[in-house]
């Protein structure tokens, strides 16, 4: 994947030190994405390995997303099986003022379309008014 570079020193704040990381990101993926199994997640210097099945390859591209916008986490290492993905899928990083509104009029050509961002990265934002600069999301393809 394209994506596997973060920025370490933002996003969401789940952890204290490194040695409590692979507990708490594997908590945070499992609380909020179901389509994963067997979830294995090592962290060392900034560096989340991820592995298991995913049961899409949107499911794993949100796992990725998950461990990468967390605070402390700068590169994955992908190791998720997961079947081909059946969808074209690009990314974005959020910069400063962005707003899910911004995003879509940018990437979609709508700003009303911001929902279908939304749903595209429901397990990684959680809430649409909390997005944050250097965060990256999923953006969908428009038929």
């Amino acid at each position: 994947m394209a994506l596997l570079d973060f920025v370490r020193d933002i996003g969401n704040k789940l952890f204290s030190n490194e040695d409590e990381a692979p507990a708490k990101i594997t908590q945070h993926i499992e609380n909020n994405n179901p389509g994963l199994t067997n979830l294995n997640v090592e962290v060392k210097d900034g560096v989340a390995t991820l592995s298991g099945t995913a049961d899409s390859a949107a499911a794993k591209e949100k796992a990725i997303l998950m461990a990468g916008n967390t605070a402390g986490i700068e590169s994955i290492v992908d190791n998720i099986d997961a079947p081909a993905a059946t969808e074209t899928v690009n990314y974005y990083e959020v910069k400063s003022g962005d707003s899910l509104w911004k995003i879509a009029e940018s990437t979609l050509g709508n700003g009303a379309d911001y929902q279908k961002i939304f749903d595209a990265n429901k397990e990684v934002i959680i809430d649409p008014d909390k997005i944050f600069p250097g965060q990256k999301l999923r953006i969908p393809t428009m038929a």
